[in-house]
């Protein structure tokens, strides 16, 4: 009975408590409450509000004592402080984007305020509304016509025109849910606007097609350009300064080339082993052939899995609870998702990436060459234990209120470390092993170089996919779905860096005090996966001990 609890008690909270605790959960609920209330974007009325509630939050953060809060309390308080900072960021970038957007959207004003007049539940009027929805059918119209006559000074630019897209994408979201709230409860309503709501979202629709042709330049039935959203010097400044990054965007760009030299002199070395010499892009070509048959990935999946869980164990290399070995699940990539993510994606679910009977022959070819075991035995640890699944189990149960400081230099640079930590400790078992695991290696090295270019305007998507393809070896097709999936959006502009320099910045805490005997392996990785989600910079102040006052721990070049 007492090993049973014992093992319970592993998986309970240990959370440590901080001053500041019921301030960060009120701030953080408040703050979704506010985005479901204001649930508009570009709406200028939403980006008020939440400017004056980060200006409220803030100076009432700045009026706490912060001499008097516990050290977890001033963690918290840079933590938030530097939150604010960035979110304010946000949302002037977010104003900028908008009068960017301005000429393409003139009916943007009138959307909103519809919307809002529902959400400030005023009753509508159904005979002022369908003249609102007429005039948004006929600007939008007017617009869609206008597109042929855009002169090159005036003329947005390719990335403007997407995002006016998703932006109208948004607006007809509005105006569906408007006209649904009273639609059949309402009959004046309904006779009044059912043709007009008809008339304008089919307008949008047919400007929307209209901006994919004339500004993105998407021929009809083609596939979506890459076309990406570089955010230039100033927005990457201001998010190096959020993830506490005292780098310029030039050194981690360096940093990068220094990490790929690396990799490729190892691949090298792996290469010789198998026969090929210096030409390691053979080696890679001679691994991707050892792919399973169909069918088998699961299985291997599974195996690796369970072989990353135990090898870790013996080694005591981090506390896994129970409970987070028995939950984990699996599930398959659909082959759509695949054409974004190519490989593994995972948490407490890992997706299998591998061809279905529904791909055509060379995108199942390039799909089980780009999912061979022995790249996979890099990816399955690094989504599930010691990487994503554990992270995640983890830090729902020990300070669950910072995950609103997520970052990828702690969320994709933990699971990277690991692949740095178990390739040191001899986890690859050939030289096959190897070439797998320093495939990709060097291929977020190349993430540092190609997403950090693009954001300076020093590199396109298509050279991207070229430097993918020739200098990491990948199949065209996953270059091109990893470079899709870069820059379509989702994903911050510093996420793709962020695996490589997180993972290089808990090595090199892990040397600072594992490497110097003040901490254990496990007690090492225990204090991170313990403190919660937070820039790297700010782990470093928490598990050395390091003093900080309020603007953050000094800069750091790790």
């Amino acid at each position: 009975m007492i090993r049973v609890l014992l093992a319970f008690c592993i998986a309970a909270p240990l959370t440590a408590q901080s001053d500041l605790r019921s301030f960060l959960e009120t701030y953080q609920q408040d703050r979704g409450a506010l985005l479901r209330r204001w649930d508009a974007e570009y709406s200028p009325a939403r980006r008020a509000r939440l400017v004056r509630f980060y200006q409220e939050t803030q100076q009432a953060l700045r009026a706490t004592d912060f001499n008097a809060l516990d050290r977890e309390g001033k963690a918290d308080y840079v933590l938030l402080d530097h939150r604010l900072i960035y979110e304010r960021a946000l949302l002037d970038l977010e104003a900028r984007r908008a009068r960017d957007m301005a000429q393409l959207v003139p009916f943007a004003p009138a959307v909103f305020q519809l919307h809002e007049a529902r959400r400030d539940l005023i009753p509508v009027d159904g005979r002022i509304a369908a003249d609102s929805l007429v005039a948004i059918a006929r600007q939008a119209d007017v617009a869609r016509a206008g597109l042929t006559r855009l002169d090159s000074l005036n003329r947005p630019s390719r990335v403007t025109g997407l995002r006016t897209i998703e932006a109208i994408d948004g607006f007809r979201t509005l105006l569906r849910n408007w006209f649904r709230f009273s639609e059949g409860y309402d009959p004046i309503f309904t006779w009044w606007t059912q043709e007009p709501y008809g008339r304008a979202d089919s307008a949008l629709a047919r400007y929307q097609r209209a901006l994919r042709i004339e500004l993105v330049g998407q021929a009809p039935g083609a596939p979506e350009p890459i076309v990406g959203d570089p955010i230039g010097v100033e927005g990457m400044r201001a998010d190096l300064a959020h993830e506490m990054i005292p780098y310029s965007p030039e050194e981690l760009i360096a940093i990068g080339e220094r990490e790929y030299a690396v990799a490729l002199k190892e691949i090298i070395r792996a290469s010789r082993e198998l026969g090929f010499g210096d030409d390691w892009r053979r080696a890679v070509e001679r691994v991707k052939t050892l792919h399973l048959p169909p069918g088998g990935q699961t299985a291997l999946s599974t195996e690796l899995a369970r072989e990353a869980e135990t090898w870790v164990l013996e080694r005591d290399l981090v506390t896994i609870p129970p409970l987070a070995r028995e939950i984990w699940r699996m599930e398959m990539l659909s082959p759509e998702r695949q054409r974004v993510a190519p490989f593994y994606l995972g948490g407490e679910t890992i997706l299998v990436a591998f061809p279905t009977d529904g791909m055509t022959h060379e995108e199942k070819l390039m799909s089980m060459r780009g999912n061979n075991p022995h790249f996979t035995r890099a990816v399955v640890h690094h989504e599930l234990i010691p990487g994503h699944h554990l992270q995640g189990f983890m830090t729902a149960r020990h300070f669950p209120y910072r995950s609103m400081f997520n970052t990828p230099f702690w969320g994709e640079g933990w699971a990277l470390y690991w692949e740095f930590r178990l390739y040191d400790l001899g986890f690859p078992r050939s030289a096959e092993d190897r070439v797998g695991m320093l495939f990709w290696r060097m291929h977020r090295a190349a993430r540092i170089i190609f997403s950090l270019k693009f954001h300076l305007n020093q590199m396109t998507p298509e050279q991207a996919i070229d430097f993918l393809v020739d200098q990491v070896g990948h199949e065209r097709a996953n270059a091109e779905a990893e470079v899709r999936r870069s820059f379509n959006g989702t994903y911050p502009p510093l996420y793709q860096a962020g695996y490589m320099l997180g993972g290089l910045q808990l090595r090199t805490l892990h040397q600072e005090l594992v490497g110097s005997g003040k901490m254990t392996e496990r007690a090492f990785h225990d204090a991170v996966l313990t403190g919660g989600r937070m820039p790297i910079a700010m782990v470093r102040a928490r598990l050395a001990g390091q003093s900080f006052d309020r603007s953050g721990p000094a800069p750091w070049r790790f």
